[in-house]
């Protein structure tokens, strides 16, 4: 069985990401990887180095992804403390269409959104779901921190609305943290 990482941050992801795309490439190639995502926070900006790079390595698929920040405050008028919550949402492209509607969620985010992040609303990303497959991301993810909080009947119904969108291209994003019991 082949793994593949979905969930990447490069260079491009300013103060969080470290992967060089040479390199994450070459990591990828030599681990027999069949394909590897780039999902910046926020951005798409090494998209076209991600592509070209790709291009060196053909027995590896690119996945062009991005961790959109998304708020139920979407006025960026409002600069209250209320109105600066968001939460991450992986978004990857199925194809040229999915694409093409990320690269629509993440300009609005830029132009429309911008409040200390890019952030889009629930509504913008219903409308440019298609063609795009949802991971329910870090512990920054709207569901994560529904859980953490101990509002489960939140993380259920945001698993729901998550799923009525994206269908069975919704999944729910499980992270590796290594952690030491006292023993």
């Amino acid at each position: 069985m082949s793994f593949v990482h979905l969930h990447v941050h490069t260079q491009y992801s300013i103060l969080d990401g470290f992967s060089n795309i040479s390199k994450l490439f070459k990591h990828a190639q030599e681990l027999g990887m069949p394909a590897v995502a780039m999902t910046d926070h926020g951005n798409l900006s090494g998209v076209k180095e991600f592509f070209d790079t790709s291009a060196k390595f053909p027995e590896i698929k690119p996945i062009i992804g991005c961790e959109i920040y998304l708020t139920d405050h979407f006025d960026h008028r409002l600069k209250d403390t209320a109105h600066k919550k968001y939460y991450h949402l992986v978004l990857l492209a199925k194809n040229y269409e999915g694409y093409r509607n990320l690269m629509k969620i993440v300009s609005i985010g830029h132009i429309e959104g911008k409040y200390s992040r890019p952030r889009v609303s629930h509504e913008v990303l219903a409308k440019y779901h298609e063609n795009l497959i949802c991971c329910s991301a870090c512990i920054s993810g709207e569901i994560p921190k529904n859980i953490v909080a101990g509002n489960i009947e939140g993380a259920e119904k945001a698993i729901e609305w998550y799923k009525s969108l994206f269908g069975e291209d919704f999944y729910l994003e499980v992270m590796m943290h290594k952690t030491e019991v006292p023993g």
